[in-house]
């Protein structure tokens, strides 16, 4: 059994949402998976844990700060175990060749800016939380989504995430780590 690491920041909840999916699917193969929250502070002991994800929403195409700081704090401990990143977004969501490159961008960004060199990258769609926004932002991403997705009814959310595809990421990363490590899942 290894212990995972799902070290994660959001604005209006979505990546935590992806997070614990990531957490159930390790934790349905046997291991152990702990999900934080990094915008909280305080101290986080990276080296007690065998592999580590760590995830971020896009506002803006910009990275939670609070996730980019975990990094570059933790990045010795980082390089030491097998790690991942995943990211959450409205270019994610969409068909658009050119919206997903977009995607991809802010990814390798972090990564360029952090030093952070995961061994696996997953680049999900987000949400539309048109409930939460205030007038202002509500009306921006109305703009941006009427490009990228078309769901411009802010009477109601809108929620992107393939979660198969959640899922299928959380498995090959599990099984990356216990290639990696020699941890297996222990018996049901």
């Amino acid at each position: 059994m290894a212990s995972f690491l799902i070290a994660y920041g959001t604005s209006e909840g979505q990546t935590a949402k992806v997070a614990e999916r990531i957490a159930e699917t390790i934790g349905e193969r046997g291991h152990d998976a702990t999900t934080l929250d990094v915008s909280g502070g305080g101290e986080h002991d990276v080296a007690a844990f065998d592999a580590v994800l760590v995830g971020s929403s896009i506002h803006v195409g910009k990275h939670q700060p609070a996730v980019a700081e975990f990094v570059t704090d933790h990045g010795a401990a980082l390089s030491e175990r097998p790690t991942g990143f995943f990211q959450v977004s409205l270019s994610s969501a969409t068909d658009d060749e050119e919206r997903r490159a977009e995607a991809a961008s802010y990814a390798d960004t972090f990564v360029e800016e952090t030093g952070f060199e995961p061994d696996r990258i997953g680049l999900f769609g987000g949400a539309l939380r048109y409930s939460k926004y205030g007038f202002l932002k509500r009306m921006m991403l109305k703009r941006i989504a009427a490009e990228a997705t078309g769901d411009t009814d802010t009477s109601q959310d809108y929620e992107y995430t393939d979660w198969p595809e959640v899922e299928a990421f959380a498995d090959d990363f599990a099984a990356f780590v216990e290639g990696r490590t020699g941890a297996t899942a222990p018996d049901k």
